[in-house]
């Protein structure tokens, strides 16, 4: 295999041929910054997205071949996936065959002019294959070097494979909605992995500020458990109560048990969401439906957050009855006019079609040449100008090959060789 000259900078020839600057990037905090990204599925591809829209360079590693198994989630917008696309915009892919010599010092080059690397393979996979933090560091010393998994580097759960399911279900998170004799549905929400995402990307860009300050990378062992567990310091709080000895009662009521913030069917079959927590809130709704009989003048803040006791069957019939006697969007329309607050529960098709969503410009369109003009969600740091507004789309499997290679110093006779090889 060659390598550059001397007098060439590997790291920024990757940068320059990768990057095509325009206005909007030019000032976006990580547009100097270049990651190589292992990850796939969810939790590692999306915190790599975040890092994409504030400008970072990112080269997606992938298998030759199929590619990130995630590339066959439905739906489609005509043949690639909706949901891989919405964690992958503006990546660069390099297919690699991880397991092959000559892929393995591929990777080391690349990750030698790395500024960061996100690896989501469960524990010792990244040492089998010879990509490790404790091997790389001589090779880049400044590397940060985040590895994301379900329950971390270590511990007695530390081989379990981090579906996140399986992780709302550990953390107590999942069984908030337990009813006696039945299972706790399952969440509408991959909790899990995006917090394991959410605080990658914090230790991630914590890490930077450290090493612009002593010059030294960092080694990030993110467990999505530990990620998701210390976000439900508001779920745990009644057991945290019992391990001091008292009893966790009465209980912080945010899960459905507090009539006035909970969820009520429509006279349309539809639903609507009730946050009638501050006294004020409920003065306004009562004296809307003429119930001001429902007003408990000695209502103090202890009962914000409570199931308001024997009075909790009052409130929720008054508040179904008041719900059910109209159609879902004459109800806000009402609501909204007495200062209650009161809204609708959106389908995804509405909330995606949604006057806020417009008004917030958190959709925006990116062309591609062969699906269109396919939707795009916008980071929501793009308003205060650290994030791109328009992403680019996702690349096709390898597509970044042949540039992340002359980025890298191999002329044109080894790039063909490594083809040939089934190397990429």
């Amino acid at each position: 295999m060659t390598t550059l000259d001397k007098n060439e900078n590997p790291h920024e020839s990757l940068l320059a041929l990768l990057t095509q600057a325009d206005k909007e990037t030019a000032d976006l905090p990580l547009k100097d910054i270049l990651i190589t990204d292992f990850s796939r599925l969810l939790p590692g591809p999306w915190c790599t997205q975040l890092f994409a829209d504030m400008g970072a360079t990112v080269i997606k590693v992938e298998r030759p071949g199929s590619g990130d198994m995630s590339r066959a989630n439905p739906p489609v917008f005509k043949g690639r996936s909706v949901y891989f696309n919405s964690v992958n915009g503006g990546k660069h892919s390099v297919a690699l065959d991880l397991s092959s010599p000559e892929g393995q010092e591929i990777a080391h080059k690349l990750i030698a002019q790395s500024d960061v690397v996100v690896e989501s393979f469960r524990p010792g996979v990244a040492k089998k294959l010879g990509i490790d933090y404790e091997k790389m560091k001589p090779l880049n010393p400044r590397l940060v070097y985040c590895s994301i998994t379900g329950f971390g580097q270590t511990g007695p759960l530390s081989h379990i494979s981090g579906h996140d399911l399986v992780i709302q279900a550990l953390s107590g998170f999942a069984g908030m909605s337990a009813q006696p004799g039945q299972a706790p549905d399952v969440p509408g929400f991959q909790a899990a992995d995006y917090a394991g995402a959410s605080i990658a990307a914090i230790g991630v860009l914590a890490a930077l500020m450290k090493r612009n300050q002593t010059g030294e990378g960092s080694n990030l062992d993110v467990a999505m458990f530990d990620s998701l567990f210390a976000m439900c310091n508001i779920s745990l709080t009644g057991a945290m109560s019992r391990n001091t000895g008292n009893t966790g009662v009465p209980a912080i009521e945010v899960w459905g048990g507090n009539p006035r913030y909970a969820t009520y069917l429509t006279k349309d079959g539809k639903s609507v969401a009730v946050a009638l927590l501050e006294k004020r809130l409920w003065v306004n709704f009562c004296t809307a439906i003429d119930r001001t009989d429902l007003i408990d003048h000695d209502e103090g803040l202890e009962d914000r957050h409570s199931d308001h006791g024997d009075k909790a069957d009052q409130y929720r019939a008054a508040i179904a009855a008041c719900c059910l006697a109209q159609n879902r969007d004459e109800l806000i329309d009402e609501m909204t006019r007495h200062g209650v607050p009161m809204c609708p529960i959106y389908s995804p098709d509405e909330a995606l079609n949604s006057p806020n969503v417009a008004g917030r410009g958190l959709i925006e369109t990116a062309s591609h040449p062969e699906e269109g003009d396919i939707p795009q969600i916008v980071n929501p740091l793009a308003i205060s100008g650290l994030a791109r507004h328009r992403r680019p789309h996702a690349p096709d499997v390898g597509e970044a090959n042949d540039a992340v290679l002359k980025g890298l110093g191999f002329d044109d006779e080894t790039i063909a060789q490594l083809h040939k090889n089934g190397v990429m």
